[in-house]
Parts: structure tokens; C-alpha cells; sequence
């Protein structure tokens, strides 16, 4: 019997509907072809108001308390945030200021993001892996990047990138055939 791999996939757009969502969802369905995963996917369109104005761990709700938890006891993450300003959203890097600085080491992570034009691929490279080194996770080196132009009312409807999903769910698929954390752990 094949292990079920715990996949936590974080959506950092905080509008509805989002191409963001639709490119996790594409992300979490092409990884789930591959291994037996169990998926928790946190929206931050859904949850963001219960934690915009928190500023302490301890002073969170109960529900978001647990997405928090589900983040650090991940054996993959899928992290995706809109382009908003050259960067993240503010929610999504709220939402891992508050992730235990330790919690994520070793732990491999897909990066994606979406954007207006392919001006903003470069989210990527400079805002998202710098985010995830400061917690010692280990970015996959394989990150998806769509543009609108990818879209038609929400869903993908383009070929190629399709196929970056496909390669990034390979490369997401391939470290989970690593347990990197509990290998790290026993040494």
C-alpha cells in the first residue's frame, strides 16, 4: 500500500473567482494523478478576514490556528499567490508570518504565481523562493507562472501551460518520494 502524502496548498488570492485558485486546483489535481495525496487547501479569499488584524499566533481563531498547523505538518506545500505591486499579496505573507520559523525545514514547496503579463514572472525568483529560504524549505526548482492570457473566464486554456503544471507536479511528485524532513531528522 503507497503512502498518502499530506499536500497543504495555499491560494493567496483574496478575491473570487481567482486564476490563482485555478492554477492551485490544476496543481493539486496533476500532483494527485501521480501520488496518493490528502489535501487541505486553505483560500485566502475564504479565511483572510478571520486573521487580517491578528497580530500575535495566539490571538488567531480556531480554524486558522489548524490551517497553521496543517502548514508545518506538510509533506509538500503549494504556495501561489496573484502578483499585486511586484510581489505577494500583504494576506499571503501575513498568513506565513505567523508559520513557526522552523516548521517548514526540508519541507518541499511548489511556488507558482499569476499575473497580468508575463512582465511579472520574475514573482517567482525574487519574492516567493527568498520567502520560503527564510525558512530553510527546500523550493522546488521548478515554479509555475501563468499570466491572464493563460485564462478564459477562470479556467486554463492554455496548452503550455498546462504542461509547466505537468512538470511541476513531476518535479513536486519526485521529492515526495524523498521524505527529505525524516530523512534529515534521523541524521
Amino acid at each position: 500500500m503507497s503512502k498518502q502524502f499530506n499536500v497543504v496548498a495555499v491560494s493567496g488570492s483574496v478575491q473570487q473567482p481567482s486564476r490563482t485558485l485555478a492554477l492551485v486546483k490544476a496543481l493539486v489535481e496533476s500532483l494527485g494523478r501521480q501520488r496518493p495525496i490528502e489535501v487541505r487547501l486553505i483560500e485566502l479569499a475564504k479565511v483572510g478576514p478571520q486573521f487580517a488584524g491578528v497580530l500575535r499566533r495566539e490571538a488567531l481563531p480556531a480554524a486558522v490556528q489548524a490551517d497553521l498547523q496543517a502548514i508545518e505538518s506538510a509533506d509538500l506545500l503549494i504556495a501561489a499567490s496573484p502578483v499585486y505591486r511586484a510581489s505577494y499579496t500583504g494576506l499571503f505573507k501575513h498568513l506565513f508570518d505567523f508559520v513557526h520559523h522552523e516548521a517548514l525545514k526540508n519541507v518541499p514547496v511548489l511556488v507558482a504565481a499569476t499575473g497580468g503579463s508575463e512582465r511579472h514572472a520574475l514573482v517567482i525568483d525574487h519574492q516567493l523562493r527568498p520567502l520560503f529560504g527564510f525558512f530553510q524549505a527546500l523550493t522546488l526548482p521548478v515554479g509555475v507562472y501563468a499570466s491572464e492570457t493563460d485564462f478564459s473566464h477562470y479556467r486554463i486554456a492554455s496548452a503550455q501551460l498546462l504542461e509547466r503544471i505537468e512538470r511541476a507536479a513531476e518535479a513536486a511528485s519526485l521529492s515526495l518520494a524523498v521524505d527529505v524532513r525524516r530523512n534529515a531528522s534521523a541524521a
